[in-house]
């Protein structure tokens, strides 16, 4: 899970670093360059690339694509370890979805856990006057997306291979970002083609090794450290972009996965 988290953080990294691109663009080589990893499994395992429930599988690619762009927007406005923390609020969103969409029940104690995350936000906001308005709506319009995105996972279920979901997506996202980004097309000089397709890289081996983990360990476990990513981007912006975070920032942020690791531990918990 560390692995996965500081490769998901490196790919936030680039992201940020490619801030003057078009987010259009960035989505079309993240998705482009991940073809490779996605196909090649695909091919060498024999398994079905059009999967079996296409209407949903198309569905999740388009719902995906315009919340990894908007989340991408984000980022040219909004410190990368903040855009990254509130992306996170997308299982609250799934939960919302779930009871509406699904009929699943939510506990009363996971509503505690969502109003906490929720507070983080409003401090986010509320106390750090820097921050972009703008910035915050498109990341947070992102994580709605996340949330629908899961519910339709779910209503997907073990009826195609992960990766046959995931090679939709990245389908859909290369077709997409492509056709829009032609209008905005930055070329990229010397080392910018090498970051483009790390996008790819980074974000293939940070899934993989997130199954891993799960497989691995029992979710209770392990599920709370896939947060560390937040920490992990935070300090490349510090690092790297020279980032500053203030008090009420980083209080917010704590909030907001405090919330979150306690309702994932929750309900991994409910399931054992």
């Amino acid at each position: 899970m560390v692995v996965s988290t500081l490769s998901f953080a490196c790919m936030n990294g680039i992201v940020k670093h490619l801030v003057h691109m078009n987010a259009f663009q960035i989505v079309f080589f993240r998705s482009f360059s991940c073809l490779f990893f996605t196909f090649g499994y695909l091919l060498k395992n024999n398994i079905p690339i059009l999967g079996n429930k296409k209407g949903l599988l198309i569905v999740r690619g388009l719902v995906g694509v315009a919340s990894m762009t908007l989340f991408f927007m984000s980022t040219k406005y909004l410190p990368i370890g903040t855009a990254v923390s509130l992306r996170y609020m997308g299982p609250i969103f799934a939960a919302i979805f779930a009871v509406i969409l699904l009929k699943e029940a939510i506990r009363p104690i996971q509503w505690l856990f969502f109003i906490i995350a929720f507070c983080g936000v409003i401090v986010l906001k509320g106390f750090d006057a820097s921050l972009s308005i703008y910035g915050l709506s498109l990341v947070f319009v992102s994580a709605v997306f996340v949330g629908l995105v899961y519910v339709i996972i779910s209503k997907i279920g073990k009826s195609d291979h992960p990766v046959v979901v995931v090679n939709y997506f990245m389908v859909i996202s290369t077709l997409v970002g492509g056709l829009l980004a032609l209008n905005y097309w930055v070329t990229p000089k010397g080392w910018e083609w090498l970051m483009l397709f790390g996008l790819g890289f980074f974000g293939y081996f940070g899934q993989v090794y997130m199954t891993k983990a799960f497989q691995i360990v029992k979710t209770t476990k392990i599920a709370p450290f896939k947060y560390l990513e937040v920490v992990f981007t935070l300090l490349l912006g510090v690092a790297l972009f020279s980032e500053i975070y203030s008090f009420w920032s980083l209080f917010g942020i704590a909030l907001i996965i405090t919330g979150l690791v306690l309702n994932v531990t929750y309900k991994s918990k409910l399931k054992e």
